[in-house]
């Protein structure tokens, strides 16, 4: 074991607030997201509610999921509201030309995903399409979900069963529009977001915060364009209201989009690296946006929305390659790990984040058997309900002392030690992963400012960088109790396994 690395916390000198939404996830109609996932139809054996499935429903509660996007992604920008409302015996198909090439029902459309977000105690996201919409068509869809008197559109929900409004808070103004939204240019789509915005009106109480959809990676560009549709350079007074977010996307993964992106199982240690260094991007990419948002924006009035991240390998061998189905494995759980800290320590830009996908594609959170209907809770899903606690708590800033280990992975050095910290009310939250493969460390917690109660900790980690859920080892990857805790001097100290993540939970006095 390696020599103590001291980690710095004041505890009581709090930060901006990390915003519960950054914990937030995304369902497409892509693969068995939607249907075998979320939805089995009211014909189903399995548990459920108007044809969603319970399980899934209390496996999502119990991480306090606090929104979700959808209907896309790319199928967003195909996606017209009308042909999913109504009887569903009526509503016209359509065919799902980015995922799989299949033939859309539209079975599960608005009503059923507001119920969903109901039976989840999550804010709906709702994606509009600018791709191949119209402006009336999105403003449409916002007056059918969220007013309240006789108006056409309010009378149009009533006849299809639903006498009170909704509660939509979130609104995405189109997807990826410089690829499947639309393949515009960014100032085509600049001008496209402020004239959608201006029919996307509150009505009631429903107040709307506009989503506009920003770049792809480091496309800084991008955002300074949109930047420049809201402020000026250097302004001093408020950026104009369009749009109170834009969007970031960005996916990890080891190969290429155009050949391979590796494996979800089959890597070896250098590969893991790899993979461990791209997801560390994360923290350069949001830095890296919010210093172009900074110069249009010095109040930091907008707010940056990851609204898709994650890891992208190849599908599962056998499955269809337009779903998208991937195993899940520790890696993975460390890579979101290491994003959940980068939004942390940017939690005065970053006001949400949809990691991809909920169910059974991407990153997904959960994996379902389609032969044996069993629920399978993935490793990172298990980041998610440990890191609970940093729900709007204020951010801590932690402070390391002396040299992190690193290791040089594709001409960069890679830091083998990632950590945030929060506090709410009493209490205070402390996440670290060691991405070393192979060699555990100890650090120790340098606790300063309030007076340090009661302490705990938990670990998730394997014997394996690739030990993965299955329904035949359902806890192959869970997090348990962790006893490499104790008293210091200083504060605390930890042993951190190789390859884990731990969470320090602490009460104060």
């Amino acid at each position: 074991m390696s020599d103590s690395l001291v980690a710095v916390v004041d505890l009581d000198l709090p930060g901006p607030t990390i915003s519960r939404h950054v914990y937030g996830h995304f369902a497409e109609h892509l693969g068995r997201c939607i249907y075998g996932g979320f939805y089995v139809g009211e014909d189903s054996d399995l548990p459920h509610e108007g044809g969603i499935r319970l399980d899934v429903v209390e496996a999502l509660r119990a991480v306090a999921i606090p929104n979700l996007r959808w209907p896309g992604g790319c199928f967003a920008d195909d996606y017209h509201w009308r042909d999913g409302i109504g009887p569903r015996e009526d509503r016209p198909r359509m065919v799902n030309s980015h995922w799989g090439d299949v033939v859309e029902d539209n079975s599960f459309g608005t009503h059923e995903f507001m119920h969903l977000c109901e039976l989840l105690g999550a804010d709906p996201y709702v994606s509009g399409n600018i791709g191949s919409g119209t402006v009336r068509e999105m403003s449409e869809w916002v007056e059918y979900l969220t007013r309240g008197d006789d108006s056409p559109m309010a009378s149009l929900r009533r006849s299809n069963g639903r006498d009170n409004p909704w509660r939509v808070p979130f609104w995405g103004l189109g997807n990826e529009a410089w690829g499947c939204g639309g393949s515009m240019r960014a100032e085509h789509f600049a001008d496209l977001a402020r004239q959608y915005a201006t029919y996307v009106r509150n009505h009631g109480d429903n107040t709307v915060y506009k989503i506009a959809a920003g770049a792809n990676g480091d496309d800084y560009a991008w955002t300074e364009t949109l930047m420049k549709s809201l402020s000026c350079l250097g302004c001093s007074r408020e950026p104009q209201s369009y749009f109170q977010g834009l969007s970031i996307h960005y996916y990890t993964m080891t190969g290429t989009w155009g050949v391979s992106k590796g494996s979800a199982t089959e890597f070896d240690v250098e590969e893991y690296y790899v993979a461990m260094r791209r997801a560390h991007r994360m923290r350069e990419i949001v830095a890296g946006h919010a210093a172009v948002m900074d110069c249009y924006d010095p109040k930091r009035r907008v707010g940056l929305v990851v609204d898709e991240w994650g890891t992208w390998w190849d599908v599962e061998p056998g499955t269809n390659p337009g779903f998208l189905y991937q195993q899940n494995t520790l890696r993975d759980a460390l890579v979101a790990s290491v994003h959940f800290d980068a939004f942390h320590d940017h939690a005065d830009r970053v006001v949400m984040a949809n990691i991809a996908q909920t169910v059974n594609v991407l990153q997904a959170m959960i994996l379902t058997d389609p032969d044996s209907g069993a629920l399978v809770l993935t490793p990172t899903y298990h980041v998610f309900e440990m890191n609970v606690g940093h729900h709007d708590a204020a951010s801590l800033a932690v402070r390391v002392k002396g040299e992190v280990p690193t290791r040089e992975v594709e001409g960069t050095q890679l830091p083998l030690l990632s950590a945030s910290a929060s506090t709410k009310d009493d209490t205070a939250l402390i996440s670290l992963s060691n991405l070393d493969a192979q060699e555990a460390r100890t650090v120790v917690l340098d606790l300063r400012g309030r007076d340090v109660t009661a302490s705990s900790a938990r670990v998730l980690t394997a014997a394996t960088l690739q030990t993965h859920n299955t329904p035949e080892a359902p806890d192959a990857v869970a997090p348990v109790a962790h006893d490499g805790l104790r008293p210091h001097a200083l504060g605390l100290e930890l042993d951190l396994p190789a390859h884990s993540y731990v969470t320090v939970s602490l009460e104060l006095g």
